[in-house]
């Protein structure tokens, strides 16, 4: 193995471990509002896009496949944290909203979130959250274009 074969693959490695650590400690972030990661992070997402986010777009966010997002949606409707209603341009189609309490959640958890990622980053200049925000969204790009011709085979 070269020696920038195996750069790569300490890059990729380290990225994955970073990436579960970093869930980890958000999802205890979430664990202090008394919700599980099935539970927050598709809310969060909603938030983040905006009510009215269509199924298949929730399950694209929070990496789940689009026939266990029906599940999901009973969750954190039974729950009280979501409501769905008829698109007016395709009355077949659901949209999701967030509730009152939907909201407020999120409101805690993207609060607690705050003082996690400073100290997390701490030290880091604007220069280097620059650079990994270049290197992360490169490799994005990449990986879907990648995705894409697999699909394409």
């Amino acid at each position: 193995m070269s020696t920038n074969d195996r750069s790569l693959m300490e890059l990729m490695i380290t990225m994955t471990q970073v990436s579960r650590s970093y869930k980890a400690a958000c999802d205890k972030v979430a664990a202090q509002y008394g919700l599980t990661q099935a539970v927050a992070w598709p809310i969060v997402a909603i938030s983040r896009m905006g009510d009215g986010v269509r199924p298949g777009v929730i399950a694209d966010a929070v990496g789940i496949e689009p026939s266990s997002v029906v599940r999901l949606i009973d969750l954190l409707a039974d729950s009280g944290l979501i409501e769905r209603r008829s698109d007016t341009n395709d009355r077949r189609a659901k949209l999701i909203f967030l509730t009152p309490e939907g909201h407020k959640k999120v409101k805690q958890i993207e609060a607690a979130l705050i003082p996690l990622r400073r100290e997390l980053l701490q030290g880091l200049t604007e220069e280097e959250l620059d650079t990994c925000m270049h290197v992360f969204k490169t490799l994005g790009t990449s990986i879907e274009r990648q995705k894409k011709s697999v699909k394409a085979a």
